[in-house]
């Protein structure tokens, strides 16, 4: 099992430090899982780890890492919308899945020390995971990253460094330590074990409902949830588990929605443009660096791209805490883009939303 660079195919073993190819190309995994089936799911595991027939790693540091993520309810809202519950997870965030898996990884290559950037909350995955691990941590967030989350990175004993400006200057200047020092860089964009935690959200939802709704809304700041996700169902699909694609809804917010206007633009790579403030700051992405990957699963499934109108999303906070789901504002996001997405097209009945991101993260 290899890394095979994105962009010229250089192949390197899984157990390289090197964070991307020498030509700057991102690394893809190259792993084809068995066959899904439900009758190869562990049952003796509680948490996403039983499906790790399916996740493409090699060894069983996973048994020592695992804090029990996964598994998580879902819940009806409405008769048209079923919530998938994705914050009943140990660090209240949906970040666990990639991170659970993304450590296991490093603790089977013998990684001793992770850097990372973040926005938050995978920051306080990766930092939680690392403790878990024995492996030292340093997360690196951008300024105004929401207090609470700063608190959990330090409270696992890990450094939380805050570096002034937007989040992809913080991305930047993480990446430097990294060029800098040969620290294994830990992201949860660059590495594609990532994607094998949290593609693990389709298998429960499949396993849960025995089929897959017919719309998903997903947040697309990176993309983590979004590519996880896509490759989840096309394993489904390839194994005859379901059919067709569900009609996959991805949101930006209004003030950073690179990958909607390359989609409104016909582009094969994020448009450029200007990130302004947005209170959904888990997706305030203004340069996804697998951008031209996500489009071309957009193109490829007919994705919708829609905005999270950002003066509707704390209205849509306030709807969803009077139902008792109390959501942090990019979660939020996810069901103010839903209705917007009614508005314009109508009815959207059998949709899940994904509840990422605990109310208690941003309360600022």
């Amino acid at each position: 099992m290899d890394f095979i660079c994105s962009r010229c195919g250089k192949r390197e073993p899984v157990t390289t430090r090197r964070p991307q190819c020498p030509c700057g190309g991102l690394w893809d995994l190259e792993f084809t899982p068995p066959k899904f089936d439900l009758n190869r799911v562990d049952r003796d595991q509680w948490s996403l780890f039983r499906y790790h027939p399916f996740l493409g790693l090699y060894g069983d540091s996973w048994r020592q890492v695992s804090l029990g993520e996964g598994m998580t309810p879902i819940v009806p809202l409405d008769e048209n919308v079923l919530l998938k519950m994705d914050y009943f997870m140990p660090t209240l965030s949906f970040k666990d899945r990639g991170a659970a898996v993304l450590v296991s990884h490093c603790k089977d290559i013998g990684v001793k020390q992770v850097v990372q950037d973040s926005s938050g909350n995978a920051g306080n995955a990766v930092a939680a995971y690392c403790a878990r691990a024995g492996i030292s941590c340093e997360i690196f967030v951008p300024e105004g990253t929401s207090p609470k989350k700063v608190d959990m990175i330090r409270a696992h004993g890990a450094v939380c460094t805050i570096v002034p400006g937007n989040r992809d200057h913080c991305a930047q200047v993480c990446r430097q330590k990294v060029e800098q020092e040969g620290v294994y860089y830990a992201n949860h964009v660059y590495n594609p074990f990532f994607y094998q935690g949290t593609k693990t959200y389709i298998y429960e939802v499949y396993e849960q409902l025995h089929r897959i709704p017919r719309h998903l809304v997903i947040p697309v700041g990176n993309g983590t949830l979004f590519l996880g996700a896509m490759l989840a169902l096309e394993e489904l699909q390839a194994a005859g588990c379901i059919d067709t694609f569900p009609q996959i809804i991805a949101l930006q917010t209004q003030t950073c929605d690179p990958l909607l206007q390359a989609m409104e633009q016909g582009l094969d790579h994020p448009a450029v443009i200007t990130p302004q403030p947005t209170i959904a700051e888990g997706i305030a992405i203004g340069k996804p660096m697998r951008g031209q990957e996500i489009l071309a699963y957009a193109k490829k499934h007919g994705v919708l791209f829609v905005h999270a109108p950002e003066d509707k999303i704390l209205s849509a906070r306030a709807a969803l805490a009077q139902k008792g789901i109390y959501a942090e504002h990019t979660t939020a996001a996810n069901y103010a883009a839903y209705l917007s997405f009614v508005d314009q097209y109508g009815p959207a009945p059998d949709t899940l939303i994904t509840m990422c991101g605990a109310g208690l993260k941003s309360d600022h």
